[in-house]
Order: C-alpha cells, then structure tokens, then sequence
C-alpha cells in the first residue's frame, strides 16, 4: 500500500494499522476504515461506527512534543470509537478532552519504545549522557493532575486494563530505561515487535532468579576475576588482553550455553577476537589451566621455531552437559589478530554442521556466536559483509546471536572518531535486528538479555545482538597507559571496584549470600589456579595441539610426498552414462534455445568414441557428476557461478515459460551426493571466509569458491594470508578448499588479466598449499578429482581460464578421464628431443600462443613444457623432464605477466635451472595495459623473444 501521506517514525504504527484493516475492518477505528478503503479503491466504504468495544488501537508518536503528534496521524476526526469511554455523561468538551489524553498517553507508551533506550543506564562508568528530556509526560501534553488518573493500558503488557499514569510512567521507565535499553522498533514485523513488547513489558525486562541462579553468576563472575588477576600477578607485563571491565561476559556465555541447551541445541561455534580470550577459553570451554600456563611460561622454544601462534589466538573444543542434562558441544574458532575476520568463518562451520548429513534442516541445532569489539564492529567493512548473508540461501545459518564487548573505546581512539553513528551496532540495523544494550555491571540484567537473545533466535530464527556496555581496566593490553589518550575515563576506571564486588555487595543486600561466603568462594578459586601453576611448573607441562580427530582422523596433512596420488580416472561406461543423464531435462522444461543445443551436443558426445573432443565445461560437469555419483557431496559459491561469468557453466538451467530451476546434477540418481551452487553476494572476503569456513567441517565434500575475475580475489587476501595458507602452520587444521580464479593476459585491462600468481607462489611453503595453472579440461577433472580421492587435505589454487573456456585447441576426450590421471608437468609429445635446440617452460594459457607461434614459424627444434602444477613441485621431477633435451638445448621461462610478477621470481629463486632466461612483459606496476592495440603487440613480441626472433631479457 502506497499511503497518500508521509507519517513520517509513525510509519511503521500505519503500516500495522493498515495490515490488521486488511485481515479485518472492524480491528480498526471507523476513521482508518475509511482511509484505508479509500487508498484501495473501495467505492462505498463503511460508514462511520459511533460507538465501539474495540481496544486502545497501536499507540503512534516521536515522543517529540506535546500531543499534537498523535493528532496529526489521524487521518480523518479522533479515534472517538477506540477510545476509552472516562465519562460518557460528560460534556462534550470534557469527553473530547479525555480521549485526547488518552491519545497522548499512547504517544507516551510508543516513545518509550521507540526511545527509552536512549535514556537508560547503561554506562557502568557514569561519562554516557543521554540526549535533552523527551520522555517526560508534560511533554505529550499530560499534567500533573493527571499522575494518579486511570487510563486504558491498551497493548502495554502490564496484566491489566488501566492502570494510572504515575504506575504506568514507572512501568516503562522500568522496563526501558533502567539498565538495558531495547532497539527493536526499527523491525518491519509487528508479529516480532508484539513479541518482544510482550517479553520485555509482562516481566519488567528482568529476569526472575533463583537463589541457586544468582549465585551462580557470582561464582561465573568470580571465576572470571581470579583468573585475571592471578595472571596478572604471576606473569606481570605479559599480554593477554584482560577481561577486567567486562568479566560479565562469563555468566553471559555460561547461561546462553544453558538456555541454547535447553531450547534444543547441540553445538555452539563461537568467534572472537583477542579481548577476554583465554577467560573464555579456561572458565566457559574449561580448557586445562596447565596448557594455558604453558604457553605462558614459554619454555619450548626450538620445538616452536616457525610454528604455531600466540595463546590469546588459539581456539579450542569441548563437551559440555547443561543443568537440564543437554549435552552439547562447543567449538571456539582459532582467530587471527585481524579482528573480525573469523565471522564468515564461523558461519560457514555453522552451516557445514547443519548441511552435513542432513543433520540440521531446521538450523535450530548448531548455533554460531560471534564475540565482537565495539570498535571493530562498527569500523570493519567485513561485518556489514558476513550480516548479508544472514538470509541468504545458500549462506544463511537460522540466525547468529552476536555479543559486543563494548570498551567504549578503541585502542585509543574515542567513539566520535571511530563511527559516525549513535550505537557501535547500528550497523546490524540493515536485518532490522533487536539489540539489547546492558550495562556490564549489572550481571542480572545481563542474564536476562541472553535468554531474551536465545529464544528470539530460536523462535525466529534471525540474528539478534547483545551490546555489553563496559570497560578496559588496563588499555589495549597490560603494557598499554591508555590516561594518555583516554585520562578522564582512567580517572574513573582507577576508581571502580570489580563486577563480582559490586554484585556480591548486593546478594549480602538482598540476603542471598553474606560478604563471607564470596571472599570464601574467591579463595577457593585462587587455591585452585595456584595448584594448577605448581603442577605446570614441577611437570613440565607442555603446550598442547589438538588433534586431528573425528571427521578428520582418516585424513592427513603434511608433505605431499606422504600422500601419493590416488586413482582418478573414471571408466568409460559411468562417464557416457553421466553425459547422458545430464543432458536430459524434464518433459514440461523447456531451456532456452542455446542451453538446448548444448544439451544435445552433450548427449551426442555420449554416444561417440569416445576420442570426440570437448571442452572445460563438459571437464568440470564430469569432474562432480563421477564425485555426485559416488556419493560424495560438493558444494560450489561465487559471484554468478550458477551460469558462470563466461556464460560456459549453466549448472543451473531456467525454464524460458516460467523461469522455474531445474539442476541436472541434482538429479543424477537415488542416494547420489548431494550437490550445492549458490550465485553468492558481490563480496569475496565474506563468501570466501565462508567456504573456508565450510570446508573445515566437511573434509569428504569438495567445496569451491569461484572468483568473478582472478583479479578481485585481492579483496579477500587476509582470508588468504591469515587462514588458507597458514592455519596448518599455525593451528594444525586442514582444509581442501578450492579456489577458482579466472587468469589470462587478453587484452581486457589491468583488473580483468591477472589473479596475481605471485602471490600464491610467494605464499608457498611446508607443502601449505596446491598452486595449479591447467591447459587442459582433463587436467582439470583430474584435479578436482584428486582433492576428493587422497586422503592428503590442502587448499588448491587455481588459475582458471577465460578465452581458453572455448579455445579449439584447449580440448581433451572421454578416454582422457578414462585412462590417464594428473600431470604436474606435460612433457613436449610433438617434438624429437635430440633435434630440440630451445626449450620453453611455461604454465596456463600462454602455451597455446606458443604452440600457435611454433606452428607459424615452422620450428620443429623448440619443445614447450607445460608445468601444471606449480606447487607442490619437486626439483627432481622437473629435471627429469628436461634430461632428454641435454645440457646443450636453451633453457627459457615464457610468462604473459611483467617480469615483477608470475611465477618466474618462484622459479627462478626455488629451482637451480642451468642457464635459464626469461620472457616476459617489461617490469610494471600495473598487470597489464588497458589498451587492446597495446596487448597484441606485447603479446607478438613475447613470442618472437621467445622463439629467439628478437633479444632475450637478461635473468
């Protein structure tokens, strides 16, 4: 419905309006019905209703003025009908009055909705200033006299029809603007708004607690405490990045886990940052005290050399059971220091659990929970990234419940230089997400955010936030002086006594537990840290790295020489029946015209010999229907990968009628693996952190990411850096991820040519990662094959092709997948190695150039061998290549790319080749020329430099 006015923040108060005049007229007063029907259309609407039973209709107002606003959303008259009757004796004037009060009352209830969390206590350090008074009642037009009136409570949740102004002020100044302040009016769905009013206005917004409950947030804030300080006293100046200031965010993650267990879950997948880490780590996942204070006693030295990563990075797994007997299990996602990176991550392990075996179609039993830094979240362009995918289908994981640590301060950097919004979270506003701001010093009414957070999520399956307010007790870390920068706010942090004092000092207030008992129960847990470091110390204790266990105990990492190739051709028979079933569609699809003669050319290869040339696509479709058709799953994202950017992939088919889908290697046959492809977002360090993330769950799957262009993977280069090239070296996890990166010098620009080799390669070491440039479609299928088949897990890089996609000389045939396997280097087949004068090394693309090139010139004594696979490779293959050529023939490296870039610095640096020389583009800062004039000429010259027909660049 387009409204003919603009109801400016009422709009959402119309909205509701007009859905419940939809569903049904008489929900509304007469004056809306009219409205209404006369937006729609209606030619007689319903007249006028005099008089009515109706209830108090959804209050509407800014809360900026003195009841006017109210007035001016009527459309027509005043809700006389809706309105409760005070007086129907009355005078006109007088009853007109009391309606209108009755209005400005529910402006009043609308305001604090909309606005009370702006007025609530949040801040434990008391420097927060809320905005200029809005809230108060003379401001709606209400008197004093009006304080101890009755007026109707409409859809406030209090339990009762009327109830005075005075209780119904302290009821919402209760609810809202005590120590949690609620953002949730900015959601479009009334049905969750009516949730949450009903949640958070029935119960005051707190939590009812036993007094078994309360002290056990004692004891969580007092686990979190001692632990802080005994390190503190015991390593003095070694960093950990203190909880102290938000030690509430124990009993925060004690009772989500409770709650989560409770309502159905199984496992929790957590990210975080350094802050509060190994607080995490020790008293909410219980990792064993002597590995932490092994890795702070630091005595392994030559065993650590090159390896590993700092204590505060590390992640962790364990079981745990819940007060009600849930078992779940929980998973602490290792993280590096680039703060909010981890967040794809976890998601994409969150939904490989849900997806794997079917376990979790409803996404209500693996939940991810992403610990935030106020600075991070509101500076990182990565988190808006990873909030978008939250409803998509193919990366939406039932909805992330995300907590921010909020410092109130960056490393030194105040708010009002750090965003341009209110709220550090204000970011999460593009899901129209609640967001429960909590004042860290109070525990209680932290508790009682977490179980709204868990049950939102649950029931509705979206991502909700909790936004701690606290503080840093010591700055950035322990060594920091933050009073340089931060001096008024260190002023009053100096001064503050902990959260577990400042809470037990109110337990012995309220009787539960006397000042005794919590001295008593925080001696108890200094004893046991002492005994944990005495042990440490008179053992020995050593850092401990976990195991790869469960999924992953049949797979292995390591040198690839450990993991010899696996069989990966496939027999001719399966391949020709794939074809054929995939060439097939269902009787009422009908595909466009094209697809449909791709199709048939798909089925006529089928039935040929078997020796029919075809190309990368017909390779790639092979490679997952023989993977699919032995039961192992795949999973494919990127930007456009469903048709493919090159239109060569068409995975996904349209009907031209209907547009309805339909997905031929999905419907291969009964039991087969199950296959994925998802056009993701226009975003590589999300999606990409993500199917990391996916593929360390999933180590039978085969999981690939597709860039758009080679070029734009740069955009996701720490989820590179930090992850998928190090986290063997650094954590001891696997991944075979596999990246996809269309490569190739063809004259379409500086950001369409290269996916920066060199990179990659300079990235390359311990055998970490597969750095792969293919010529061939069989090369291809073979590959992706092989990530399945062996049980040895890396990422695999690969350049794939653009123009080569359709290239009449880039072809393979069925008894290729049939017969052969990989080759890591091609040998020259077409040439006499006694008569070979020159010999061309090269990768990818540019050897179809080359060949063109030698076939022009009539050469028959220069060989082009092709390296396929750039790494791993051992110096003792590729001389065994060469051996046949002798001593005498002309080494030369042929690369498309500057002589700054590709792989020949790799090469050059890695190999001990004999009298070898380069060809290349000239040195550049730039990949390559936007001219396409420009590009033929260069690529002209590379091959006369190559052949010999102009000067060689000196190596």
């Amino acid at each position: 419905m387009d409204f003919d006015r603009d109801f400016g923040v009422n709009q959402v108060f119309v909205e509701d309006q007009y859905e419940r005049w939809r569903d049904n007229p008489d929900a509304v007063d007469p004056e809306w019905q009219q409205y209404f029907a006369r937006l729609a259309g209606i030619s007689q609407p319903p007249p006028p209703v005099q008089t009515s039973a109706l209830p108090v209709p959804q209050p509407a107002g800014n809360g900026n003025g003195n009841g006017s606003a109210a007035r001016a959303l009527r459309p027509e008259g005043a809700f006389a009908g809706a309105l409760l009757d005070l007086s129907a004796s009355a005078p006109e004037a007088q009853r007109l009055d009391a309606e209108e009060k009755q209005e400005a009352v529910a402006e009043l209830i609308n305001a604090y909705r909309i606005r009370g969390h702006l007025f609530a206590n949040l801040d434990p350090l008391g420097l927060r200033h809320p905005p200029p008074p809005e809230l108060e009642p003379e401001n709606f037009g209400l008197t004093a006299e009006d304080l101890d009136k009755p007026f109707a409570t409409g859809d406030f949740y209090v339990g009762a029809p009327t109830l005075t102004l005075r209780e119904m002020v302290a009821r919402l100044k209760r609810t809202y603007c005590r120590t949690i302040g609620a953002e949730y009016m900015h959601g479009e769905d009334p049905a969750i708004r009516r949730w949450l009013q009903e949640k958070m206005e029935a119960t005051g917004n707190e939590a009812r607690l036993s007094r078994e409950e309360k002290l056990r947030i004692l004891e969580r804030l007092t686990d979190a405490e001692t632990l802080e300080t005994f390190l503190h006293r015991k390593y003095i100046g070694a960093k950990r990045f203190s909880l102290e200031g938000g030690e509430s965010l124990i009993p925060l993650m004690d009772w989500l886990i409770e709650e989560y267990g409770d309502r159905g879950g199984e496992e929790i997948v957590i990210g975080m940052a350094h802050r509060g880490r190994l607080n995490i780590l020790a008293n909410v996942l219980h990792k064993d005290l002597t590995a932490i204070f092994a890795e702070f006693e630091d005595k392994e030295a030559q065993a650590m050399m090159g390896r590993g990563d700092v204590k505060y990075h590390l992640g962790y797994s364990s079981d745990r059971v819940t007060r009600s007997g849930q078992q779940l299990h929980l998973s602490l996602a290792f993280n590096p220091s680039h703060l909010e990176w981890v967040n794809g991550v976890v998601e994409g392990r969150v939904r490989a659990k849900q997806d794997r075996d079917d376990r979790d179609p409803s996404r209500k039993k693996v939940l991810p929970v992403l610990i935030h830094g106020d600075a991070a979240f509101a500076g990182q362009g990565l988190v808006a990234e990873t909030l978008n995918l939250a409803n998509l289908e193919g990366y939406t994981t039932g909805g992330t419940i995300h907590v921010v640590i909020n410092n109130q301060v960056g490393f030194t950097t105040d708010p009002e230089d750090a965003r341009s919004t209110p709220y550090c979270t204000d970011i999460a506003r593009v899901l129209r997400a609640p967001v429960f701001h909590v004042n860290g010093e109070d525990p209680e009414a932290v508790v009682w955010s977490v179980q709204l957070a868990v049950e939102y999520r649950q029931r509705f399956q979206q991502d909700v936030l909790i936004d701690l307010y606290c503080y840093r007790k010591y700055g950035h870390n322990e060594a920091d002086e933050p009073a340089f920068t931060q001096p008024v706010m260190y002023e009053v942090v100096r001064r503050k006594p902990p959260a577990r004092e400042i809470y037990a000092r109110k337990l012995a207030a309220d009787g539960i537990a006397s000042a005794r008992e919590a001295d008593e129960l925080m001696k108890a847990r200094v004893q046991e840290l002492e005994e944990e470091l005495e042990i440490t110390r008179k053992t020995g204790a050593k850092r401990t790295f976990s195991a790869m266990a469960g999924l992953w105990a049949k797979y292995k990492g390591g040198p690839e020489a450990e993991a010899p190739d696996a069989a990966t051709a496939v027999p001719l028979e399966k391949l020709r029946e794939l074809l054929r079933v995939t060439s097939r569609v269902p009787s009422d699809f009908t595909p466009h015209e094209k697809i449909a003669k791709l199709l048939e050319a798909r089925g006529k290869l089928a039935d040929g010999t078997g020796d029919d040339p075809f190309d990368w696509a017909i390779g790639e479709h092979l490679a997952f229907a023989t993977l699919l058709d032995e039961g192992t799953p795949v999973r494919f994202s990127g930007q456009d990968s469903r048709r493919g950017t090159f239109s060569h992939r068409h995975a996904v088919l349209r009907d031209v009628h209907s547009g309805k889908p339909y997905t031929p290697l999905s419907n291969l046959k009964r039991g087969q693996g199950r296959f994925e492809i998802y056009d993701s977002p226009l975003s590589e360090a999300g999606v990409l952190g993500f199917d990391y993330g996916f593929s360390l769950d999933t180590p039978d799957w085969l999981v690939c990411w597709e860039a758009q262009f080679g070029d734009f993977v740069n955009g996701a280069q720490v989820v590179i850096d930090q992850f998928i090239s190090s986290a063997e070296d650094k954590w001891n996890r696997l991944s075979n991820v596999v990246l996809l990166l269309p490569h190739g010098f063809e004259g379409q620009g500086p950001e369409h040519s290269s996916a920066r080799l060199e990179r990659f390669l300079q990235l390359c070491a311990e055998d970490n990662i597969q750095v792969c440039n293919f010529t061939t479609p069989a090369q291809y299928f073979h590959a992706l094959r092989r990530q399945v088949v062996r049980p040895w897990r890396k990422p695999l890089v690969v350049m794939t092709p653009k123009s080569l996609l359709r290239h009449k000389l880039a072809v393979s045939t069925l008894k290729d997948l049939a017969e052969g396997g990989f080759q890591r280097i091609i040998p020259d087949g077409e040439v006499t190695a006694r008569k070979v004068k020159r010999v061309l090394l090269c990768s990818g693309k540019v050897y179809y150039d080359l060949y063109a090139a030698r076939e022009a010139k009539k050469r028959d004594d220069v060989a082009i061998v092709r390296i396929e696979q750039l790494y791993p490779l051992s110096a003792e293959e590729l001389e065994n290549v060469l051996e046949p050529y002798g001593q005498g023939a002309k080494l030369v490296w042929v690369q498309e790319e500057p002589f700054n870039m590709g792989a020949w610095y790799y090469l050059r640096a890695r190999y001990s080749l004999r009298r070898i020389a380069c060809v290349s583009r000239v040195e550049s800062a730039s990949p390559a020329t936007g001219s396409a004039a420009a590009h033929k000429y260069e690529q002209q010259l590379l091959m006369d430099q190559a052949f010999g027909d102009a000067p060689l660049r000196k190596a």
